[in-house]
Protein backbone atom coordinates (compact mmCIF):
# COMPACT_ATOMS: atom_id res chain seq x y z
CA UNK A 1 0.00 0.00 0.00
CA UNK A 2 1.67 3.91 -0.76
CA UNK A 3 1.57 6.00 1.84
CA UNK A 4 -1.78 7.89 0.20
CA UNK A 5 -3.50 4.43 0.46
CA UNK A 6 -2.93 4.08 3.72
CA UNK A 7 -3.57 7.04 4.81
CA UNK A 8 -7.19 7.11 2.69
CA UNK A 9 -7.78 3.29 4.54
CA UNK A 10 -6.66 4.99 8.21
CA UNK A 11 -9.66 7.69 7.53
CA UNK A 12 -12.02 5.32 5.80
CA UNK A 13 -11.54 3.50 9.15
CA UNK A 14 -12.13 6.34 11.25
CA UNK A 15 -15.17 6.92 9.50
CA UNK A 16 -16.50 4.23 10.15
CA UNK A 17 -15.73 4.37 13.57
CA UNK A 18 -13.34 1.37 13.67
CA UNK A 19 -10.86 2.64 16.41
CA UNK A 20 -9.20 -1.27 15.99
CA UNK A 21 -8.70 -1.28 12.64
CA UNK A 22 -7.72 2.41 12.29
CA UNK A 23 -5.12 1.97 15.23
CA UNK A 24 -3.93 -0.91 13.41
CA UNK A 25 -2.09 1.20 10.55
CA UNK A 26 -0.30 2.86 13.26
CA UNK A 27 3.22 2.76 14.17
CA UNK A 28 3.31 1.27 18.15
CA UNK A 29 5.85 4.96 18.76
CA UNK A 30 3.11 7.27 16.59
CA UNK A 31 3.11 10.77 17.13
CA UNK A 32 -0.17 12.71 17.12
CA UNK A 33 -0.16 16.39 17.20
CA UNK A 34 -3.24 18.40 16.97
CA UNK A 35 -1.62 21.74 16.78
CA UNK A 36 -0.79 23.71 19.19
CA UNK A 37 -1.91 21.04 21.83
CA UNK A 38 0.94 18.75 23.17
CA UNK A 39 1.81 15.43 21.00
CA UNK A 40 0.18 12.56 22.44
CA UNK A 41 2.97 9.59 21.45
CA UNK A 42 2.35 5.79 20.97
CA UNK A 43 -0.97 3.64 19.43
CA UNK A 44 -2.46 3.11 22.52
CA UNK A 45 -2.81 6.96 23.89
CA UNK A 46 -3.90 7.60 20.53
CA UNK A 47 -6.63 4.88 20.72
CA UNK A 48 -7.42 6.51 23.89
CA UNK A 49 -8.29 9.85 22.45
CA UNK A 50 -9.88 8.45 19.15
CA UNK A 51 -12.39 6.48 21.63
CA UNK A 52 -13.08 9.78 23.05
CA UNK A 53 -14.01 11.87 20.41
CA UNK A 54 -15.38 9.34 18.35
CA UNK A 55 -17.86 7.99 20.61
CA UNK A 56 -20.11 11.02 21.00
CA UNK A 57 -20.42 11.33 17.16
CA UNK A 58 -23.46 9.25 15.65
CA UNK A 59 -21.96 9.37 12.21
CA UNK A 60 -18.42 10.63 10.92
CA UNK A 61 -17.58 12.05 7.60
CA UNK A 62 -13.81 13.38 6.47
CA UNK A 63 -14.54 14.82 3.19
CA UNK A 64 -11.10 15.40 1.29
CA UNK A 65 -10.84 18.14 -1.01
CA UNK A 66 -7.19 18.30 -1.82
CA UNK A 67 -4.39 15.32 -0.74
CA UNK A 68 -1.09 15.11 -2.19
CA UNK A 69 1.60 12.48 -1.50
CA UNK A 70 5.17 13.21 -1.51
CA UNK A 71 7.28 10.15 -0.92
CA UNK A 72 6.26 8.78 2.79
CA UNK A 73 4.60 12.01 3.58
CA UNK A 74 1.03 12.83 2.41
CA UNK A 75 -0.87 16.28 2.98
CA UNK A 76 -4.42 16.86 2.84
CA UNK A 77 -6.79 19.44 2.98
CA UNK A 78 -9.79 18.09 4.34
CA UNK A 79 -13.56 18.57 6.67
CA UNK A 80 -14.12 16.50 9.55
CA UNK A 81 -17.68 16.15 10.21
CA UNK A 82 -19.28 14.83 13.27
CA UNK A 83 -22.97 14.11 13.75
CA UNK A 84 -23.60 14.82 17.34
CA UNK A 85 -27.18 15.12 18.56
CA UNK A 86 -29.33 17.18 16.24
CA UNK A 87 -26.63 18.67 14.27
CA UNK A 88 -23.21 18.04 12.54
CA UNK A 89 -19.81 19.64 13.84
CA UNK A 90 -17.85 20.65 10.21
CA UNK A 91 -14.23 21.22 11.29
CA UNK A 92 -11.89 22.25 8.02
CA UNK A 93 -8.73 20.73 9.10
CA UNK A 94 -4.75 20.69 7.14
CA UNK A 95 -3.87 16.91 7.77
CA UNK A 96 -0.07 16.09 7.44
CA UNK A 97 1.01 12.23 7.98
CA UNK A 98 4.84 10.66 7.38
CA UNK A 99 4.35 7.07 6.51
CA UNK A 100 7.19 4.67 6.90
CA UNK A 101 6.43 1.03 5.93
CA UNK A 102 3.15 0.89 5.50
CA UNK A 103 2.26 2.32 9.37
CA UNK A 104 1.35 5.89 10.31
CA UNK A 105 4.51 7.33 12.43
CA UNK A 106 3.67 11.12 12.94
CA UNK A 107 -0.06 12.75 12.17
CA UNK A 108 -0.34 16.12 12.52
CA UNK A 109 -3.81 18.13 12.08
CA UNK A 110 -4.18 21.91 11.77
CA UNK A 111 -7.71 23.33 12.64
CA UNK A 112 -9.02 26.32 14.47
CA UNK A 113 -9.49 25.45 18.34
CA UNK A 114 -12.24 27.77 18.62
CA UNK A 115 -14.49 26.54 16.16
CA UNK A 116 -14.49 23.46 16.76
CA UNK A 117 -14.73 24.02 21.03
CA UNK A 118 -17.89 26.18 20.01
CA UNK A 119 -19.58 24.27 17.72
CA UNK A 120 -19.52 21.15 20.22
CA UNK A 121 -20.55 23.20 23.24
CA UNK A 122 -24.02 24.48 20.97
CA UNK A 123 -24.69 20.99 19.96
CA UNK A 124 -23.82 18.93 23.13
CA UNK A 125 -25.45 21.79 25.37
Amino acid sequence: MSALETVNTFMRCIESKDIDAAVALLADDVSYENMPIDPIVGREAVRQVLDGFLQPAQEVDWRVDREWQIGGAVINERVDRFKIGDGWLELPVAGFFEVADGQITLWRDYFDMGSYMSQLSSLTS
